[in-house]
């Protein structure tokens, strides 16, 4: 697995939130933020190195229940990684970054495998 800057990594994470904003308002599905990084919330009056604040982030139906969440590793964590959690399900997606962008294990992971996935996920959920 090749290592990149922090700053590629967490460009990869934002492109990821917003193939799944695209895809849940192109369906009419919620996209919802979970939750902020902790080091955001503490220094909310100071500059934030990364180019978000996003740590997870979810679709759901529009009753309110997420059938998929993301979240993705802190700045601190060594083993930079991103998830894909199906919910209710004992499915999950492991990502990391490459040099050329998010990775599923060896395999390129794009928009086209996100919407696959979601596909899937939200015809079985709805």
């Amino acid at each position: 697995m090749a290592q990149v800057s922090d700053t590629v990594f967490y460009n990869q994470w934002v492109q990821l939130l917003e193939w799944m904003h695209e895809w849940a308002q192109s369906k009419g599905l919620r996209f919802d933020k979970e939750s902020d990084f902790t080091q955001y919330i503490y220094r909310m009056e100071r500059d934030y190195p990364l180019p978000t604040t996003v740590q997870s982030a979810s679709i759901g139906l529009t009753n309110g229940t997420a059938v998929v969440i993301a979240s993705v590793s802190p700045p601190q964590d060594p083993l930079k990684g991103i998830h894909l959690r199906i919910m209710g399900g004992h499915l999950e997606f492991h990502l990391h970054a490459g040099e050329n962008g998010l990775l599923e294990g060896k395999r390129a992971f794009g928009k086209e495998r996100l919407a696959l996935i979601l596909e899937r996920v939200t015809a079985v959920k709805a």
